[in-house]
């Protein structure tokens, strides 16, 4: 693709950058080199008051770091370390718990038997087994549901239904799920082809923005206006990105609400965003994939993530009649081990986490999150 030539575009703050859900490499070198012609004074900015040079912890680690995997009745709301006992592995998961909330962020239960189980088994064991890493579950959609399937829907649904990647054999760019502390997901079924997981510590991102674009960490820590996709009476709210709080780097950020995708393009009225986040967004993405570590998820699996740590992606994958790719997903906290959460991502987290055990409902089949489903013709209204 031709680089970004000097047009009314780069200069005029009213008109949305060339940038789209998926990132293009070309194009983000392109306009990284033009704005450094505009002002090669950037990789000199002063960072934001209170932000550090570098982060020094477990939690800053690159995919090159790991050269093996060697890492990894009752209403089912009311599942918990309590009610779903587990006297040897429970103190095991409490350890792989403290783990993830403050070592590198990341670890996989291999290959859990699932044929010798019924799907509302299934649920029951993975929501059991989650309780003792952290036991409080988060709302992902509407009437208390609290179990996401992440499954192609496509031959299904028509694009213009569908509002998010993980309905799709799409790639996923690297991204944190909004909400959540810990992301969870269980592999029932592998792809024939593709769907490899990948993984990426934001905090090594950090510094490699603060060592070498300081102005983009600047950039990050501003207010961004962020798409609500028609879930607020203004149509978006407004939060930085990126966070230093309680002495932790937490980045909390989705591209898709910043470019739209599919049945959900970005809302009209929210004021575009601006070439230095554009550039601010392909580096997340492409530093990410730089660091990060692909993760050879088989069925059976259950991986868990520190979401305010770590970026996830999934690669574009093939399904064919016999073999879909399939993951369950929960969005978890641990309310001893959770990380203080910045006041400006509260809300969200209150949101996610207000719902009462006996109110969660646990989909068995998939279905379109109501968040992500397509609204191409209202946005038109």
């Amino acid at each position: 693709m031709s680089p970004i030539s000097p047009t009314a575009r780069l200069s005029d703050p009213r008109v949305q950058p060339d940038i789209s859900y998926h990132p293009d490499e070309a194009r983000w070198q392109a306009r990284t080199a033009q704005r450094l012609t505009e002002n090669s004074n950037l990789p000199k900015t002063p960072l934001p008051a209170g932000f550090p040079a570098k982060v020094d912890s477990p939690l800053v680690w690159e995919g090159k770091d790991w050269k093996s995997e060697s890492h990894t009745g009752l209403h089912t709301g009311l599942a918990s370390s309590t009610t779903f006992p587990l006297p040897t592995l429970g103190p095991v998961l409490r350890a792989l718990s403290e783990e993830l909330h403050n070592g590198r962020g990341f670890f996989v239960l291999r290959t859990i038997p699932i044929e010798s189980y019924t799907r509302s088994d299934i649920v029951l064991l993975y929501v059991g087994i989650s309780s003792h890493i952290a036991p409080l579950r988060g709302l992902q959609d509407a009437n208390g549901g609290v179990l996401s399937h992440i499954k192609d829907l496509s031959a299904t649904f028509t694009p213009d239904k569908i509002g998010g990647p993980a309905y799709t054999t799409d790639k996923q760019v690297f991204h944190t799920d909004q909400g959540a502390d810990i992301v969870s997901l269980f592999a029932l079924e592998t792809a024939k082809e593709g769907g490899v997981s990948r993984i990426g510590s934001s905090w090594r991102v950090y510094n490699e923005l603060a060592e070498t674009r300081p102005d983009l960490v600047r950039k990050l820590a501003e207010p961004w206006d962020v798409d609500e996709f028609g879930k607020t009476p203004q149509g978006y709210t407004s939060r930085p990105l990126l966070y230093h709080h309680d002495d932790r780097i937490i980045i909390q950020y989705a591209r898709r609400y910043f470019t739209g995708f599919q049945g959900l393009p970005r809302s009209p009225g929210i004021p575009p965003i601006t070439e230095a986040q554009a550039e601010a967004l392909d580096a997340l993405h492409f530093l990410a994939s730089r660091f990060s570590l692909g993760l050879n998820f088989q069925k059976g699996d259950i991986q868990f993530i520190n979401n305010l740590s770590i970026f996830h992606a999934r690669d574009a994958f093939r399904d064919d009649e016999k073999q879909q790719r399939h993951l369950l997903r929960l969005w978890l906290r641990d309310p001893i081990l959770g990380w203080e959460i910045p006041s400006e991502l509260k809300p969200l987290w209150e949101r996610t986490f207000d719902v009462e055990p006996e109110e969660q409902t646990f989909a068995l089949n998939p279905v379109i999150r109501d968040a992500v489903k397509g609204r191409r013709v209202d946005a038109k209204n």
